[in-house]
């Protein structure tokens, strides 16, 4: 699949580097760990339990990279595959892994799909189809910059959700990485580096900041994937949970761009405005 950078008009240039994005964070990762490949991977060779937002920021920087980078994009997508390359072993339950799997590989990438629609769901304005379709194939665009085998990618939005239904019925499991993941951000405090304005959100009155992750956590998960995992989850969680999406989906728009988004996309489009005022003037003045 031929790689096409990002820029100003994509959908993901818009979204990807938001501050609410962390509030699926959590909730991706436990999607992850629950493929056998990556749970064990990650359980071994990870180092979420002793620098959980270090992991995340490592994370969150590589990510904004493909999208903001420009040509650094592809560049830091070699740079995880090489990375990966060297992860494997062998799972508690003798099955052998590598980082590197195809269909692991493509799921931590495709999983963000889903947790993107989510996010939009609880936090924001819910993605209509024609969203979904235009944002699931510049997901394609992006599996290409991460070296995702092209086979692994569903071709379209209707093959994508088939996909993610079978794929948390059939290959998911209750992994311990898992379980272990929402027990860690329990007791995580809110992330370094978050704005004043937004840690005020992050830590709501009468809740610490690890209850609150949790809270989030396991109420954006998917209902079948919370029954796999044996999560409780009530009618009076969801109605605070949609009271919480409620303000930060009202909040957001609001806030200044420095406050909305984190500080590579900031500065990206920013630097992206100033290029095409820059043109502009030139095309004016030639």
């Amino acid at each position: 699949m031929e790689i096409e950078l990002f820029g100003p008009g994509s959908m993901h240039w818009d979204t990807t580097g938001e501050y609410r994005n962390l509030l699926v964070a959590g909730s991706a990762l436990v999607i992850q760990t629950m493929h056998p490949a990556v749970g064990a991977a990650v359980a071994q060779h990870s180092t979420y339990k002793q620098d959980p937002w270090g992991r995340l920021t490592r994370t969150l920087v590589s990510i904004q990279t493909w999208v903001y980078g420009g040509a650094d994009g592809p560049a830091e997508g070699r740079r995880l595959r090489e990375l990966h390359r060297r992860i494997s072993g062998v799972d508690e339950l003798g099955r052998p892994y590598h980082a590197l799997n195809g269909e692991a590989w493509a799921w931590v990438h495709l999983s963000l799909f889903e947790r993107f629609v989510t996010l939009r769901r609880y936090f924001g304005s819910p993605f209509t189809a024609e969203e979904q379709r235009r944002f699931y194939a510049e997901s394609r665009r992006l599996g290409a910059i991460l070296r995702v085998p092209e086979r692994e990618m569903p071709p379209d939005l209707e093959a994508f959700w088939r996909y993610f239904d079978g794929m948390v019925a059939d290959r998911l499991e209750a992994h311990p990485t898992a379980l272990d993941v929402l027990s860690v951000l329990r007791g995580t405090p809110a992330p370094p580096g978050l704005p004043r304005p937004l840690r005020r959100l992050w830590t709501p009155v009468g809740v610490g900041a690890g209850e609150f992750n949790h809270f989030v956590t396991v109420g954006t998960l998917p209902p079948a994937v919370r029954r796999k995992l044996g999560l409780r989850w009530t009618a009076r969680e969801e109605r605070r949970l949609r009271q919480l999406g409620h303000a930060v989906a009202v909040l957001t728009p609001r806030l200044p761009e420095r406050l909305r988004y984190m500080p590579i996309a900031y500065h990206a489009r920013r630097a992206a405005r100033g290029s095409r005022r820059l043109e502009r003037r030139q095309l004016r003045s030639a």
